[in-house]
């Protein structure tokens, strides 16, 4: 009965549990293993000693993840997954989300965030992520980090101020009509425009199924703009991670979708999904068929 009653209290902090893990380690399969593991820990402890269970499955997922972040680092390892995680998407003129929708699309997170994050050092990670993210006192935090509460709110302190310069421009409307110049600089394949809507340090990852390609460089990526361009491709707006983008249709049908980082009304990051299977789950989800077969 009470290993019972756990799994029902751990199922409604899953949640909760996988969106800390996946801001602290970017990538959703590490993320689902630490919250296993939280799981695991929490099956082998005396439950009656605990007072809060959600704040304490958060403390153990936390520390699973720095250990992993700290082990990562050590090892030297490339962060990022061989494939962008799949994204939250949302056509704008799809039916008025209900509940679960708007807070899936609350709780999605940029590309771009996620590869700040992994700019900074495991406890400067965690500070910012469990604070910032989900408000978690800096004395809890600094128990994790066995650091004092005030040494810890300057690496929070410091997190911050590297993520910030990455923040994405506030409103969807403005963020929008630098994506719409986007796509018609590229349809009328006038380059110069183009150059002038991308940062000077533009970031675009493509994931076509074999792993992501990454393109530096607003000439680079405006060079490029033949994959935009297609006579028979349709753009859908769309919200992407909660932010600007759009769904790509050929003949009807999905074929790729593209997230859209907007700061200061220049694109700094661009994601463009086109792997088949993770196409063909998008296209189920919208209610599309999949130009992928």
């Amino acid at each position: 009965m009470q290993q019972s009653w756990l799994a029902e209290r751990f199922e409604d902090e899953r949640r909760h549990l996988f969106g800390v893990a996946y801001r602290m380690l970017g990538s959703a399969t590490e993320a689902e293993d630490a919250v296993q593991e939280a799981w695991l820990r929490l099956s082998r402890s005396e439950t009656d000693e605990i007072d809060n269970l959600g704040g304490w499955l958060t403390t153990v997922t936390a520390r699973v993840c720095l250990n992993m972040l700290r082990s990562r680092k050590t090892r030297g390892e490339v962060p990022l997954e061989a494939g962008l995680p799949d994204p939250t998407v949302v056509l704008d003129d799809a039916e008025p989300q209900d509940p679960v929708e708007r807070a899936m699309l609350a709780d999605s997170v940029s590309i771009a965030l996620l590869v700040v994050l992994e700019q900074l050092s495991p406890d400067e990670r965690l500070a910012f992520v469990l604070h910032d993210l989900f408000a978690v006192p800096f004395d809890e935090i600094a128990g994790m980090l066995d650091r004092s509460p005030t040494s810890t709110r300057q690496l929070a302190s410091r997190a911050r101020r590297r993520v910030q310069g990455h923040a994405p421009s506030h409103g969807i409307s403005a963020q929008r009509e630098v994506v719409d110049a986007f796509f018609a600089a590229a349809q009328e394949g006038d380059l110069a425009r183009l150059v002038g809507v991308l940062h000077p340090d533009v970031v675009l990852r493509a994931d076509a199924g074999s792993g992501v390609t990454t393109y530096r460089g607003a000439e680079t990526v405006a060079g490029n703009a033949a994959m935009y361009a297609h006579a028979e491709r349709i753009t859908r707006p769309a919200l992407v991670n909660g932010l600007a983008g759009v769904a790509v249709t050929l003949r009807g049908k999905l074929f790729s979708v593209m997230g859209f980082t907007v700061v200061d009304g220049q694109v700094t990051e661009i994601e463009a999904y086109a792997a088949p299977d993770q196409i063909a789950k998008l296209a189920a989800d919208l209610g599309l068929e999949s130009a992928h077969g």
